[in-house]
């Protein structure tokens, strides 16, 4: 008959001579076993995602489709699919011109001026595709390899992974600037693994989260509230053994008190020099807050958390990356917003040393349409584009990524990909590859199955590895 042992993990540490001493030293053997634990060499140690919410168009951005502008207004020679609206068949050519940038003479449209002159670092991606055309089941796909509720997201998986190198911040965190994607909170949803692996939203203004610091007034009273805590906690775990809710719960707690003194740290921007935060466009009214964003995410990444996803900046008008009218406009104004900081990211990262070991990914939930959604008087002005998932564009920087290349491509309209696809779960495998695991080994049991972000798919995509 099994015996439990006398005394569990807890009640040694508190009895245990030098125990504060033995739970450092299983703190670095833990450092030393996350270092250990990849698959196989790592290129990349941390991720920043740069998510465009609502769907950028390829075609006005880093896909230019020349036969656009010839066929504009006529009728498209094929049915198209279904995606989510009934829209027209005709044609909607680029509003936007495009050059050729940099030493790989990729093509970049001019609302991306900021960022072209990074494109010798970039491996663009024509050629994506993904399994949803409406919004919520898009971001679940595009975040967790699966377009329903529930699953863990891929911040939350690489977390798993990897583990946070980070003591007083978590090992996954997501900026936003006033906008939630739509699927809401349970895009960075920790789904079925621990509660730890979470995301932690940091909300836009001074307190980005709610009641982290508690007035000066009240210190004593929470040293007595966590001292209650942890003996509640200790009697827990005693009467219920190990079990990882529990865990995962005092986890979060002990994390949220040594957060108190390293995110004020994190957000005192006054060391960074006028130079860095003309860089990242801090002192323009369109730029700071995604400009103040990606600076964050530098500074998260250098402190060692794992995982950083950046939200689109609301704009008063502005549904996001989702122009079904106006598009001309919508554009923009979206991309005016987050250029500049997006290059002033990838320059700092570069010049930091940073950016060999932190993969940087940009692009949306899917593309949009080649054609035109009207208005309801069926003039060709204000128009829009609908979703498209059959063929969109995303790219990637640093971390191991090939740079200065082009990859895949889409037909002569920009409605499908029809060289070198690459699934969204070819997206995920290749990200994890670079991270250092094996997207088929990163597992955990639930359910009865062995779960993993690419389901029973994806390939890791070579031909993007440097």
């Amino acid at each position: 008959m099994f015996n439990r042992p006398l005394f569990n993990r807890r009640d040694w540490l508190c009895r245990a001579a030098n125990g504060f001493g033995g739970m450092a030293l299983m703190q670095m053997l833990a450092q030393a076993a996350t270092k250990n634990g990849t698959h196989h060499p790592a290129k990349a140690k941390a991720v920043i995602f740069l998510f465009m919410d609502g769907g950028p168009s390829q075609m006005d951005t880093f896909d230019p489709k020349p036969r656009l502008r010839t066929d504009h207004g006529k009728k498209l020679p094929f049915k198209p699919p279904t995606t989510v609206f009934n829209i027209s068949d005709q044609v909607f050519g680029s509003p936007y011109d495009f050059k050729p940038y940099g030493q790989s003479g990729a093509t970049v449209s001019e609302l991306f001026p900021h960022v072209a002159s990074c494109v010798d670092d970039l491996a663009i991606i024509r050629s994506m595709v993904a399994d949803h055309s409406e919004h919520t089941a898009a971001n679940y796909f595009m975040h967790s390899g699966s377009g329903f509720q529930g699953r863990p997201s891929m911040g939350s998986w690489i977390n798993y992974g990897l583990g946070s190198e980070s003591d007083n911040l978590p090992g996954f965190i997501v900026l936003e600037s006033g906008l939630i994607p739509p699927g809401g909170l349970d895009c960075f949803s920790s789904g079925f693994l621990p509660a730890s692996y979470q995301g932690t939203v940091f909300r836009k203004g001074e307190h980005p989260i709610a009641d982290l610091t508690p007035p000066a007034s009240e210190a004593a009273a929470q040293q007595r509230k966590l001292a209650l805590l942890a003996k509640l906690n200790k009697g827990a775990v005693s009467r219920f053994g190990e079990v990882s809710e529990i865990e995962a719960t005092i986890q979060n707690y002990e994390l949220a008190f040594r957060m108190q003194s390293a995110v004020p740290e994190l957000l005192d921007l006054s060391k960074e020099t006028e130079a860095t935060k003309e860089l990242y466009g801090l002192n323009d009214k369109m730029t700071e807050e995604f400009g103040r964003e990606c600076l964050l995410a530098r500074r998260l990444v250098e402190r060692g958390v794992r995982f950083v996803e950046l939200l689109t900046p609301a704009r008063p008008g502005l549904d996001r990356w989702d122009q079904h009218a106006n598009l001309t406009n919508g554009h923009r104004i979206n991309a005016q917003s987050t250029d500049k900081p997006i290059a002033a990211l990838l320059k700092d990262l570069k010049a930091r040393g940073m950016l060999d070991q932190t993969l940087v990914v940009w692009g949306g939930e899917f593309g949009r349409t080649p054609c035109a959604q009207l208005p309801d008087n069926g003039n060709m002005t204000n128009v829009g584009r609908d979703h498209n998932p059959y063929g969109f564009t995303m790219w990637m920087a640093g971390g191991g990524v090939k740079p200065g290349i082009v990859h895949g491509a889409t037909d002569d309209f920009g409605y499908f990909a029809v060289e070198n696809k690459v699934h969204v779960h070819d997206l995920h495998a290749t990200m994890l590859h670079l991270l250092g695991m094996d997207h088929k080994r990163l597992t955990f049991r639930y359910s009865g199955r062995d779960m993993r972000l690419t389901d029973v798919a994806g390939n890791v995509v070579t031909e993007l590895l440097a």
